[in-house]
């Protein structure tokens, strides 16, 4: 029998065709950049204070100024330390009875009562519009901001599980589609979402299929390659969305209104319908199918593509890797080695979203210039990818995998500590810890399937990268709630995760130059799986060594 990886040795491991089906899903991970860190720009909470009628009819009696309208009319309050101007609360008093004259003769109002915003808000957003002014999610309201990418990352956790079943049961290309039209009808109604509860509503089913439609992507192209380039296309695929996120504050620069910018986010996902005449359906899958007619047919046009020639015995062609048991949650926790693996994987998960997206979402409320910084962000993830194929082939996994979550928590720490006027110091500390979470985050993917055996690999991963949706859940709760109280606190939660994450990775087993696990026992008993790995080399080995003619014999044509 032929396996589809002996046909690729003459197909063409990783030729022109898969090179193009490669650029073209590549452009998947761009638009997803702004879907999930969108809301710094999107979600962009400016300056703001009470709204006061009579105080704005006076203040256009008088031909004051804005400055000189808040100075003169809005309460000062102690805020983490400093004195500043009151977001939330107003002088609870009658401006006509005041005695305040338009020559801003200043009436004494420190002992006026005070008294919560009654009549909404005054913005000085500088012509950005977000949801959040549109909608008024400030003040006792603020915690529905945090809703809006909570209720993203719900949509993810359910709909990735979802994705990754129907794509095991219907197949890799119609579930990418499908996924794809979800997401362009979710993303037009967010856009055009009349209320708060309604943005929410469709804001979950927009997540319900973008990261199910991502993975299907991702599971695809890894699928056609050969399985020595695999961890390469992995690591570059993801690499993309970096590109989407330097995309990002360039888009929002010019697209001031959130509506519209969500519009453009949300374009590039009925394009990717195209994709229907340039992508082909795994031929892996339809094996595990046995589907092996259009297995052929589909394998051959990639041959041809390419250049190449088959010569094998196509025909018999079958997936030497099709499962031949049915997972379960408990073959992930009941044995030691098992249950070590997913809880420490499943703890990566969770700390490389929260630290991931807290630090991007953080960008949002420091204050500077949001567009450079979060371009600067974008720029320091690039040698994530190549930092990673780099070393894991020359140290190993587990060492770059740990060492990055230290990184990335060491960064956190310090960014906190340091004085604000050492801004330069501060900003290129910070962009190391985005650097070496970006790192991990990249890692854990490929590290979470090289850990789990062959029949219950691609179920291990979605069950452990569920932790990531909930750390996507919880990060803007974190991050937004615990700013309020000191602005650096999210950093040591942050830095915190990020150290006991690295020091969890030390526990697990090196995996460089290591077969894949075929059976729990693989994983329970490695000493016994590298004694059977050893013994099969050597059976070949002699194999070889019986089967090949005498190099004592020379060529009588050389001679």
């Amino acid at each position: 029998m032929t396996t589809f990886d002996d046909i690729l040795e003459e197909a063409g491991k990783f030729g022109r065709c898969q090179k193009r089906i490669f650029g073209l899903l590549c452009m998947v991970s761009m638009p997803w950049a702004g879907v999930y860190v969108g809301i710094v720009f999107q979600g962009f909470t400016p300056e703001h204070w009470c709204r006061d009628p009579d105080v704005a009819a006076l203040s256009k009696s008088c031909g004051w100024s804005p400055l000189e309208t808040r100075r003169l009319a809005v309460p000062l309050e102690n805020r983490s330390g400093e004195t500043v101007r009151s977001t939330c609360q107003r002088y609870d008093v009658d401006w006509n009875a005041t005695g305040l004259a338009c020559d801003r003769t200043e009436v004494d109002l420190s002992k006026a009562p005070l008294a919560a915003c009654k009549h909404g808000w005054e913005y000085d957003y500088e012509g950005r519009q977000s949801f959040v002014t549109e909608f008024d999610l400030v003040c006792a309201d603020s915690w529905l901001v945090d809703m809006y990418q909570a209720t993203l990352n719900v949509g993810f956790l359910v709909g990735s599980i979802a994705t990754g079943y129907l794509a095991d049961r219907f197949g890799r290309k119609i579930i990418f589609l499908m996924s794809n039209v979800l997401n362009g009808i979710m993303g037009i109604l967010v856009a055009v979402a009349p209320n708060y509860v309604s943005l929410l509503v469709f804001r979950a089913l927009y997540g319900f299929g973008i990261k199910g439609g991502w993975v299907v992507g991702y599971v695809l192209i890894t699928e056609l390659v050969g399985v020595e380039y695999r961890r390469t296309v992995g690591v570059l695929y993801q690499m993309f969305f970096s590109v989407g996120i330097m995309l990002l504050p360039l888009l929002a620069y010019y697209i001031t209104d959130w509506r519209w910018l969500q519009v453009v986010i949300t374009i590039p996902y009925i394009l990717f319908l195209s994709y229907y005449w340039f992508i082909p359906e795994s031929p892996r899958w339809l094996l595990s199918q046995n589907n092996s007619a259009k297995a052929v047919e589909i394998t051959e046009a990639i041959a041809k593509e390419n250049g190449k020639t088959l010569s094998k015995k196509i025909e018999t062609l079958r997936d030497e890797n099709a499962e031949t048991s049915n997972p379960s949650f408990m073959d992930l926790v009941r044995t030691p080695r098992m249950r070590k693996h997913t809880l420490i994987l499943s703890f990566n998960w969770f700390t490389s979203a929260v630290v991931y997206q807290g630090l991007i979402m953080r960008l949002g409320i420091l204050g500077g210039n949001v567009y450079i910084d979060f371009l600067i962000s974008g720029l320091v993830e690039f040698p994530a990818a190549f930092l990673i194929l780099f070393t894991i082939e020359r140290i190993g996994r587990r060492l770059p995998f740990a060492t990055a979550n230290i990184v990335a928590g060491a960064a956190c720490f310090i960014t906190a500590m340091l004085p604000d006027s050492l801004f330069w110091l501060k900003t290129t500390v910070a962009c190391i810890g985005r650097l070496g979470i970006t790192m991990a985050f990249e890692m854990v993917v490929f590290v979470n399937t090289e850990l789990y055996p062959t029949f219950i690999r691609n179920f291990g991963v979605s069950v452990c990268s569920t932790l990531c949706d909930v750390g996507g859940i919880v990060a803007p709760f974190l991050l937004y709630r615990l700013a309020v109280i000191w602005l650096e606190l999210p950093l040591i939660i942050f830095g915190s995760l990020a150290f006991v994450a690295g020091g969890l990775v030390l526990l697990l087993p090196e995996t460089k130059g290591i077969p894949l696990p075929d059976s729990i026992d693989d994983i329970e008993f490695p000493e016994r799986a590298q004694e059977k790995v050893e013994l099969k080399k050597q059976q070949l080995d002699n194999l070889l060594a019986t089967s090949s003619p005498s190099t004592d014999v020379k060529d009588p044509v050389a001679v």
